[in-house]
């Protein structure tokens, strides 16, 4: 018998806040740890919770993205369990009544070809809460240390229906959810600062059936490839149990990264087992139509709306805008230098290749901390499209513009690399390279056009990219003639 994967993910985003969900202590990664605490993390007697109106906002906002139906009126659960990284016994959540529920996800497969855009679907969603992280627990050799530092830190729950049929599904609906979280400024979504992290479960089913079969949660996904590498493990495994005739159990398990092996934690828990009953200190939030249509107007173009219009208004190929668009900053970076020259083709490219390859090559240097401004890419495209410089020099040029901001204009100006080699030289200089370069002339004249390349690389190179590449052409083909 074959047997089809079914999975939903439960992924816990940290939210972009300056302080905690319901204390004004404020929250750094990599502080020493428990520096970050107050009687309200800690939930000392007589410490009463405060609601952070900041992370209210930013639940609605990814609601909104999403298009969930955003809850009139939600309140607080306490959810119970006793363990270590949990100081006051229990957590702070949304049980029946949370921030949002339904809405979508859309993912991008990946296509058959690198240059076209993939299969795109949603995702269902079943809701979105708010509820309050807990500690974090260090195991050694021979103790475990608990770090409250993280306790109280708000945290949006994203959980899917189970509607996700393979690793690569869930690798993409991770990449598109933590992709338009960071481009609306929700959150920051670094899984190596544990601000996006993610449980699974998974179950296999006979396939065509619509009967879920028995699910595992699998936990420590600590990647959006661990996540994929950690489910296609689980579903073979499960996969051997049911071929040999055995039952899967309902159970969590932990993903091992290191030896690629997921292993048996413990039973998996039930909602009656955390004993949820609304918070007595908190009261619930009404939420109004004026508030959603505030928050409405802040959201931005979401990267695959930008990645339509950048094709169909720009004519960019899926190569340079599948670069462009997942990230906003880079975006607004290339749109920034088109509103002083417009040449979207020709910046895109650099954009998308030089830049970041310079980016890549630098230790220090971010996009925000480089010296290059849009402008100064806009100029140096400029020069090159009126053929002032040509296309190579321009390219030599920007690794110098990238480095040090300076015009382009002015460094043209300075090295005197402008594009002004008299016709009379230019002349003599492609009769020589002529003389010296039979073969290519050969081929020419036998009506291979493209050999002319051959003959045009070396006068370039003579002349240090200070010529006119299309004079160079007009003279080449003449002396030919």
């Amino acid at each position: 018998m074959s047997y089809e994967a079914v999975i939903g993910l439960e992924v816990h985003v940290q939210v972009r806040t300056r302080t905690k969900l319901f204390s004004g202590c404020p929250y750094d990664y990599g502080a020493e740890p428990n520096t970050l605490t107050d009687p309200v993390v800690l939930g000392l007697p007589g410490a009463l919770p405060v609601l952070n109106y900041e992370a209210i906002r930013q639940g609605i906002k990814a609601g909104l993205i999403f298009g969930c139906r955003i809850a009139e009126l939600c309140k607080w659960d306490r959810k119970h369990y006793f363990y270590p990284d949990c100081p006051k016994n229990y957590q702070i959540s949304q049980y029946d009544q949370p921030l949002c529920r339904g809405g979508s996800v859309e993912i991008e497969l990946p296509g058959r070809s690198r240059n076209l855009m993939g299969e795109h679907r949603q995702v269902a969603l079943n809701r979105i809460h708010l509820e309050e992280d807990v500690g974090k627990l260090s195991h050694g050799e021979e103790d475990s240390l608990v770090d409250y530092n993280r306790a109280g830190v708000p945290l949006l729950e994203i959980v899917s229906e189970p509607d996700i049929f393979s690793p690569d599904e869930a690798f993409a609906y991770l990449h598109s959810l933590q992709m338009h979280l960071i481009y609306a400024g929700i959150s920051d979504g670094d899984m190596e600062k544990g601000q996006l992290r993610c449980d699974a479960n998974v179950s296999l089913r006979p396939t065509g059936s619509s009967v879920l079969g028995t699910r595992v949660e699998l936990k420590n996904l600590n990647s959006i490839s661990g996540v994929r590498n950690g489910l296609a493990y689980e579903i073979t495994r499960q996969g051997k149990v049911l071929r040999d005739g055995g039952q899967v159990e309902q159970e969590t398990r932990r993903w091992d990264a290191e030896r690629h092996i997921s292993l048996s934690m413990r039973n998996k828990e039930m909602a009656d087992d955390y004993r949820y009953f609304p918070d007595p200190d908190l009261m619930p939030v009404r939420i109004d139509e004026e508030t959603l249509n505030s928050l409405r107007a802040e959201l931005p173009e979401l990267p695959f709306r930008k990645q339509e219009r950048y094709q169909a208004d720009y004519g960019l190929p899926y190569t340079i805008t599948s670069v462009l668009c997942p990230d906003a900053a880079l975006a607004a970076f290339f749109e920034e230098a088109l509103r002083h020259y417009h040449a979207p083709q020709a910046i895109a490219k650099f954009v998308a290749n030089d830049l970041l390859r310079e980016l890549g090559g630098s230790e220090s240097l971010t996009l925000q901390t480089m010296p290059l401004r849009p402008e100064n890419l806009a100029e140096l495209v400029r020069l090159s499209e009126e053929g002032k410089i040509s296309k190579q020099l321009a390219q030599d040029l920007f690794v110098e513009i990238f480095r040090s901001g300076e015009p382009a204009e002015a460094l043209i100006n300075k090295k005197g690399l402008g594009q002004s080699f008299p016709r009379e030289e230019l002349i003599a200089l492609c009769q020589k390279i002529i003389a010296e370069q039979p073969k290519p002339v050969e081929e020419y004249r036998r009506g291979k056009v493209n050999a002319l390349n051959a003959l045009k690389g070396p006068v370039m190179k003579e002349t240090k990219g200070r010529a006119d590449p299309q004079l160079i052409d007009r003279i080449l083909r003449e002396l030919l003639s």
